[in-house]
C-alpha cells in the first residue's frame, strides 16, 4: 500500500483512477475545489491549488509516496506545487498532453510525416520557462494551452529531490457523456444527421486512448521505475476518415465532407501537420496497449445513446 496524492480526479479518467488506485489498495488524497466529492473511503482536501498558502496549509504534516498532478496546466502552477509538496513526496507524476508537439504551437525539430514521435522532441530539462507571461490570465492559458504544459514539466523537472515522470496523452475518448470535450460527440451527431464534417485537404492521422486505459497506464506510472515524459496512445494511428468511417458504420449512413482552405480551422482531429506518437518507450517499460480500432467502434456506441449536445 502506498499513500497516493491526486490532484483533480473529479471526472473522466482522472475520476476513474482515483477509483483504480482506492480498488489497487492504497491510502488516496484527493485535492480539488470540491466541485465532487471522491469516493467513499478517500480523504478529501477542498482548497484550490493556485493559493499557495492556502494549500501548504491545507497539506499540514502530510507526507505521501506518489503525488498525481491532473490538472498542471502552467509553469506558475507547477512552481506552486513544487515548492508545497518540497519533502512531502518521492514521486510526481504529471499529466501531460499530446498537444505539446505540435509544430504551430512552438518551433520544434521536424519530423518527417509518418514516424511516430518520440518524447526527445520535447526535451523538458532544456525547455525554456518564461514565468512573467500572463499564466493568471485564463483565456491567455487557454490560448497557450500545449506552452503551459511543456513549461510546467520543465518546472518540474528541475526540482531535487523528487522522481518526476510526465504522461504526454493522446486525445482521449470513450465513456459517452463523460468525455466533456464533445469531439467524439461532434462527428457523432454530425454523421448520423448527414451534417458536414469539414476538413483538410491533405488530412494527417493522429493518435488516441481509451480513458480507462489513461486511468490504468497513470496506475502503472505511479509505481513504475522511470522519469521523464512518456507518450501514452493506443496503437493504430488514425485520420479523420478512418475515424468517421467507423463512425458511419456504427451510424448506418456515411460522412459528408466540406473541404477547407489551407490555414482554415476544420473538424477536431483534422489536421494539416504531423505530430502523432510513438509509445515505444512506455511498451519498453513494461506497458501493453491495445489498439484504437478494436475499443473505438464501442466508444462510438456508447457515443450514439447519449443525449445531443444543443451546441454541436
Amino acid at each position: 500500500m502506498q499513500k497516493i496524492c491526486v490532484i483533480g480526479g473529479s471526472r473522466y479518467f482522472g475520476k476513474l483512477l482515483v477509483k483504480r488506485l482506492q480498488a489497487a489498495g492504497h491510502q488516496v488524497t484527493v485535492i480539488n475545489r470540491g466541485s465532487t466529492p471522491p469516493p467513499v473511503g478517500v480523504e478529501h482536501l477542498v482548497v484550490d491549488r493556485n493559493d499557495e498558502a492556502a494549500l501548504t496549509a491545507a497539506l499540514d504534516a502530510r507526507t505521501f509516496d506518489v503525488v498525481v498532478d491532473q490538472v498542471c496546466y502552467t509553469p506558475v502552477q507547477a512552481a506552486i506545487a513544487a515548492r508545497a509538496f518540497a519533502d512531502r513526496t518521492r514521486r510526481y507524476v504529471m499529466t501531460s498532453t499530446i498537444e505539446v508537439y505540435d509544430p504551430a504551437t512552438a518551433a520544434l525539430p521536424t519530423v518527417p510525416a509518418g514516424t511516430p514521435v518520440p518524447e526527445e522532441i520535447v526535451d523538458p530539462a532544456t525547455w525554456l520557462v518564461a514565468m512573467d507571461l500572463p499564466w493568471h490570465d485564463d483565456a491567455y492559458v487557454e490560448a497557450h494551452y500545449a506552452e503551459g504544459k511543456r513549461q510546467a514539466e520543465a518546472v518540474f523537472t528541475r526540482v531535487g529531490g523528487v522522481e518526476f515522470a510526465s504522461v504526454r496523452s493522446a486525445h482521449v475518448l470513450g465513456g459517452g457523456a463523460q468525455e466533456f470535450t464533445g469531439r467524439l460527440a461532434h462527428y457523432v451527431e454530425r454523421i448520423a444527421g448527414s451534417r458536414a464534417i469539414t476538413v483538410h485537404t491533405k488530412a494527417l492521422p493522429t493518435v488516441f486512448i481509451h480513458y480507462e486505459e489513461l486511468a490504468d497506464l497513470l496506475l502503472w506510472a505511479t509505481t513504475a521505475d522511470f522519469t521523464g515524459p512518456i507518450n501514452a496512445c493506443s496503437d493504430g494511428p488514425l485520420d479523420v476518415h478512418d475515424l468517421a468511417a467507423i463512425i458511419a458504420m456504427r451510424a448506418g449512413r456515411g460522412p459528408v465532407y466540406r473541404t477547407v482552405p489551407a490555414g482554415e480551422e476544420a473538424s477536431p482531429f483534422s489536421f494539416d501537420r504531423y505530430y502523432a506518437m510513438s509509445n515505444a518507450r512506455a511498451k519498453e517499460l513494461g506497458f501493453s496497449f491495445s489498439r484504437t480500432a478494436d475499443w473505438l467502434p464501442g466508444a462510438v456506441a456508447e457515443a450514439l445513446t447519449t443525449e445531443p449536445s444543443p451546441t454541436a
